[in-house]
């Protein structure tokens, strides 16, 4: 039984040469893997040709129809049968495989495509009369005359007409053309300066136009910006951070989203090496790195970035499909991404989303009648010496007593008060619920959720002072003992050098429990138990399979977290003036550190628009 399941024949198995049909079939399932792939290699290789315009057009979600027309140089008649031929290409002489200045070079397309489907070729080169060839299962049709003005048109009928159980393997047809659709835009994205158009003509004559992106103009970033606004929306155009930046002969260009316009999932992340789309385990690593202490693990950003570089210094002959690549220095590459970024994202400073402001405005609805409106009227002494008692400081140099008014200070003259509606985060009016600021700039309204921005605020501090000298820490007059486990504890006793470099000093106390002597004192009185816990929970979430750097950047999150101004807690108008004055000097303030914003900002034009004053 054994044998018969190894599948051993008693006969001496014979070598035989495997014939061209054979072979191109073979070599089709490695480069033609769906009806986008083949869409990729016709419209790189209209590219290749210098086309201006392009115009794919497809039926069935390329399963029946997929033409490629474009205005290109053209192949001339002599050379149509053999532009069907294997390892045949105008584009590489062979000799140095490494500096790739095009597309295409492997000579695999159109044999591969005619391989597996029919395919019609049409093309007029300058000079030459029109022409065309037609190959069906891999067997070739003899050179015509056509009729066709200029470029080349490809037209590929039934594809996997003679390999049907690749058709099995098929999704459906709406599902591919979203595919075809998506490779369609990212080599337009490359292009900026070519116009694309993309049909679906599945139900005859000219069919249903599913984009049109014209020819853009300007310079590279204006015209980049154009394409992208085109296909990505406004609102990432809006909320995008140029980014350009260059090392060691790689240049890197294109945007970034800010962390507050992230995405669910990966589906807004577009790279381009030497103009050609991949995708990139070590660059998709290196986008995510960048944006890593903004964003929380479930959330994802948006970014369009292209590198530049000398092709000897990448190798893009990983795969047939060509969408993985090989930098000869990776590390040069990643560090590029995330230093580029980073500095991007610091220099944005406060800056938040402007899509929150719009979605805040969109959930505005009337109150409903019998509704319960919160009425800031102002608290007795007893009140607020209650609320004080009960509420851990936020900025541990506030120790005194906490109003919730909503006026200014007597000892702040009106002027100044005046003044500071003019910076971008404005002057503090009011604090609603004890957790949101409602502050008042020239043409607005902004509103801060006073936890979320300190957290940041917080967190920026200890990142600075780790990078300084290590967190400055407060002794404890008597340790907090915190059972925990044996495995808990000795995770954490683990890293007890790293976490007294973040203020934090912890020694073992018996089996399972842990004494803590100090935290850091930029976060005042704070529960030790917590903070232990929600660091554990960062290290054994964390799997191990990041930095150093970054796991310490992580626990300084959850550590920040403790020290914030919490919700509930009453602030002074000088004190809410100092946050958003602090807000307004520190990076990434705009989002706390899982991401989420930290104010919206309404304009008074929309505000009076709700209320029908326009």
């Amino acid at each position: 039984m054994g044998d018969a399941g190894l599948k051993i024949s008693e006969e001496r198995p014979n070598i035989r040469q495997l014939d061209e049909a054979a072979i191109n079939r073979i070599a089709a399932g490695e480069v033609v893997e769906r009806p986008a792939s083949a869409v990729k290699e016709l419209v790189e290789n209209a590219l290749d040709a210098g086309a201006r315009r392009i115009e794919v057009a497809y039926a069935q979600g390329g399963k029946a129809l997929i033409r490629v027309s474009d205005d290109g140089c053209g192949i001339a008649p002599q050379d149509l049968a053999l532009a069907l031929s294997r390892h045949a290409t105008s584009k590489i002489d062979g000799s140095d495989l490494l500096n790739i200045h095009t597309f295409g070079f492997r000579g695999e397309a159109l044999p591969s495509l005619g391989a597996v489907g029919r395919l019609t070729l049409v093309s007029r080169a300058a000079g030459h009369d029109a022409a065309q060839i037609s190959v069906s299962g891999g067997q070739h049709g003899a050179v015509t005359p056509a009729a066709l003005n200029a470029g080349t048109i490809v037209t590929l009928r039934d594809l996997f007409h003679a390999t049907p159980a690749r058709l099995k393997f098929m999704r459906t047809d709406r599902a591919e053309a979203q595919a075809i659709t998506d490779i369609v835009k990212r080599l337009a994205m490359a292009v900026p300066q070519t116009a694309f158009i993309l049909r679906d003509v599945s139900d005859g004559g000219e069919g249903r136009v599913i984009f049109r992106a014209e020819a853009e103009q300007g310079d590279l970033f204006d015209a980049l910006q154009a394409r992208l606004t085109r296909f990505l929306g406004r609102d990432f155009a809006e909320n995008a951070l140029r980014i350009a930046a260059e090392r060691d002969g790689l240049l890197l260009r294109g945007f970034a989203a800010l962390p507050t316009f992230s995405r669910g999932a990966a589906v807004a992340q577009y790279l381009f090496v030497n103009g050609r789309p991949v995708r990139d385990k070590m660059l998709t690593g290196a986008l995510r790195a960048a944006y890593h202490d903004l964003l929380s693990r479930d959330r994802h950003p948006a970014a369009a970035l292209f590198i530049e570089c000398d092709p000897v210094l990448v190798d893009v002959n990983v795969h047939p499909a060509k969408s993985e690549v090989r930098f000869r220095d990776p590390g040069v590459a990643r560090g590029l991404i995330i230093s580029a970024l980073r500095h991007a994202l610091a220099e944005a400073g406060h800056r938040a989303s402007s899509t929150i402001g719009k979605a805040t405005l969109a959930a505005m609805r009337p109150v409903a009648e019998g509704a319960r409106a919160y009425q800031m009227d102002r608290p007795s002494a007893a009140a607020r010496a209650a609320s004080y008692q009960a509420q851990a400081p936020g900025f541990a140099q506030m120790q005194e007593a906490y109003s919730g008014r909503v006026e200014p200070c007597e000892s702040e003259p009106y002027e100044q008060e005046t003044d500071a509606q003019a910076l971008p985060l404005g002057a503090a009016r009011a604090q609603l619920h004890e957790n949101y600021i409602i502050a008042q700039t020239e043409n607005g309204v902004v509103i801060v959720d006073q936890h979320a921005a300190h957290e940041r605020l917080v967190y920026e501090r200890l990142k600075k002072q780790m990078a300084e000298n290590g967190v400055a820490t407060q002794a404890l007059l008597i340790p907090e003992i915190v059972e925990l486990g044996e495995a808990a504890a000795q995770t954490l006793l683990d890293q007890t050098m790293a976490l007294a470099q973040m203020g934090l000093v912890i020694e073992p106390f018996g089996p399972g429990a842990i004494a803590v002597r100090a935290t850091p004192a930029i976060l005042g009185p704070v529960k030790a138990e917590a903070i232990l816990r929600d660091i554990l929970d960062e290290l054994e979430g964390d799997g191990g399979s990041d930095g150093v750097q970054r796991r310490i950047e992580a626990i300084l999150s959850r550590v920040a977290c403790h020290g914030s101004i919490r919700a509930g807690r009453r602030m002074k108008a000088d004190e809410m003036n100092a946050l958003l004055r602090e807000m307004e000097a520190t990076p990434h303030a705009g989002q706390c550190n899982h991401g989420r914003p930290t104010y919206v900002e309404l304009r008074l034009s929309d505000i009076e628009r709700l209320f029908g004053r326009t």
